[in-house]
């Protein structure tokens, strides 16, 4: 099983979530331990997790369990097979109540691939009335 740090459409009660992740076990609500920035950007108003650890704020999300198909899905989900798409990365996140923390998988964008930032660095993603979900765009990237 893999452990995979959500932080943007795909929590819980978010607009992404019943297709991507309604299947998996949830753990709960964990924070990294590393500062990083999260911002909505490009033409989608999507969330981004920048990939500069150390800068912007510690992220909340949630943590869900995977298997091996379930991790291979939201890598295309999120585009890690195309060039413009986020990467999966490891970072280390611990649960709410600081009791320990663990390595799981998050996905990051590099500042320069994302198309304009729409936002300051948050420590937690909150619905965007400007999202536009993936059904109702032009094009995925």
């Amino acid at each position: 099983m893999h452990r995979v740090f959500i932080y943007g459409t795909l929590k819980q009660g978010f607009p992404n979530y019943e297709a991507g992740t309604t299947e998996f076990s949830c753990a709960g609500r964990f924070r990294t331990t590393d500062a990083f920035p999260l911002v909505v950007g490009g033409r989608w108003f999507s969330p981004y997790l920048i990939a500069e650890p150390g800068v912007g704020h510690r992220v909340f999300g949630e943590v869900f369990e995977v298997d091996d198909r379930g991790l291979e899905k939201l890598d295309r989900m999120e585009g890690t097979h195309v060039p413009n798409g986020y990467r999966r990365v490891s970072i280390k996140v611990e649960d709410e109540y600081r009791s320990g923390t663990f390595d799981a998988w998050t996905y990051v964008k590099d500042r320069d691939m994302i198309e304009g930032i729409h936002s300051e660095p948050m420590e937690e993603y909150a619905p965007d009335p400007r999202y536009v979900i993936p059904s109702k765009r032009t094009s995925n990237f």
